[in-house]
């Protein structure tokens, strides 16, 4: 039985989110292997990560206070 074509069942062949899984995790790998460990600042730099977190979160908290 065919579905009709109407704006409520169709499905975007476009997109990250329409892969399989596999494909996603596949692509989500090479990302992760693009960078060499060396050059990945945070992952040597604890302090560096943890002053980039503070960073984004009072921007964060502004931005919803109204104040950014």
């Amino acid at each position: 039985m065919d579905i009709p074509d109407t704006a409520d069942n169709r499905v975007s062949k476009r997109g990250f989110a329409s892969m399989s899984r596999e494909r996603q995790l596949e692509i989500a790998r090479k990302g992760g292997a693009a960078v060499p460990g060396e050059k990945r600042a945070f992952s040597t730099n604890k302090e560096l990560a943890q002053e980039a977190g503070r960073k984004g979160g009072a921007v964060s908290i502004r931005r919803r206070q109204g104040d950014a």
